[in-house]
């Protein structure tokens, strides 16, 4: 069973969203690490991009495929997990706490609304 973290809100397509103010740290969810199978490369946005949510951001790639990763709001990427670049397996380890993948400085905090919360979440996929 994936681990779903309460403190979290969640896409269809298994990015996970955690809020520290009007930042959104954002990642892939458990399901999708443990789909993947073990992480080999991870192609990371560029900081100061502007997205939108649902752009394909990110590439996460595993011994068995590719995998886009899209932004799950809208706002400028402000920072990026640069240890992945080094180490990708850090999100198969960790793929809530050391192994996030970006953050994005919001443009609007309502579309956190637009997302799954935990519960809605584990409705959707039986988890």
């Amino acid at each position: 069973m994936a681990e779903i973290r309460q403190e979290c809100h969640y896409t269809k397509s298994h990015e996970w969203v955690r809020l520290e103010g009007d930042i959104a740290v954002c990642g892939i969810d458990d399901f999708a690490q443990s789909s993947s199978g073990e992480l080999v490369f991870i192609e990371l946005p560029e900081v100061d991009e502007e997205v939108r949510a649902g752009d394909d951001v990110c590439v996460v790639e595993s011994v068995k495929a590719a995998s886009d990763v899209y932004a799950p709001v809208s706002g400028v990427i402000i920072e990026v997990n640069e240890a992945l670049l080094d180490k990708p397996s850090i999100v198969n380890e960790s793929c809530y706490d050391d192994g996030w993948l970006f953050k994005i400085k919001m443009d609007d905090l309502s579309e956190i609304d637009d997302l799954l919360s935990a519960e809605e979440y584990a409705e959707e996929f039986d988890a």
